[in-house]
């Protein structure tokens, strides 16, 4: 999609993880490889103007490994999920091992309720024994600047609260000071920090 690969954090904070930070302002191009999880729960789309977060489903996954391409699929800077075959594999392999995600997994940010798609949102739920859920976002170069960033994680910040998240958290690299800036804006405050990263966290 539009971040680095990312998996759900599995050591200790301070480890160095397997991939960069959550905001990365290069290596466009990749979608998450989606570490999912079990537990199934009512479809939810959420919208907040002016864009909509709308779940990416088992179906979209597999109608385009079939080649079936919907003019809806249209990515705002001409990405699209077919560019990556093998990740959608992987999340349809990580559904049938674990189960449907949702509300937590991968999510299309799209302008409107209905435009084309400008970035992505994947949450690592469901919430652990604290009831927290990390997530990492992105939004393709030509809309960054707009304020849609902010937007997009008051999105997600309704939608976990819907879903029962106490904490929800998200890793910034250091240097990346626009995705800190927006985090800060929405009221997330930091609770760790490396030399490279910082982790944030908002409580419900």
């Amino acid at each position: 999609m539009i971040v680095k690969t990312m998996r759900r954090r599995e050591r200790p904070f301070g480890e160095h993880p397997d991939a960069g930070g959550a905001f990365p302002e290069e290596n466009c191009g990749q979608i998450w490889r989606v570490s999912l999880r079990h537990g199934r729960v009512n479809h939810v789309d959420t919208t907040t103007t002016p864009l909509t977060l709308h779940p990416f489903t088992v179906a979209d996954a597999e109608r385009l490994l079939s080649g079936e391409v919907d003019p809806h699929d249209g990515w705002e800077g001409a990405y699209a999920f077919t560019d990556e075959p093998e990740l959608l594999s992987e999340y349809l392999l990580a559904v049938q091992e674990n189960g449907d995600p949702r509300p937590f997994g991968p999510y299309l940010v799209r302008r409107g309720e209905d435009g084309p798609a400008i970035g992505g949102v994947n949450l690592f739920g469901p919430p652990d024994d604290d009831g927290a859920v990390d997530f990492v976002f992105g939004l393709v170069p030509a809309v960054r600047g707009h304020g849609l960033a902010a937007h997009t994680v008051t999105a997600v910040v309704e939608l976990s609260r819907a879903a029962g998240v106490s904490v929800l958290r998200a890793e910034a690299e250091v240097g990346n000071l626009p995705a800190r800036q927006t985090l800060e804006k929405i009221g997330f405050a930091q609770v760790a920090r490396t030399p490279e990263e910082i982790i944030y966290e908002l409580r419900l």
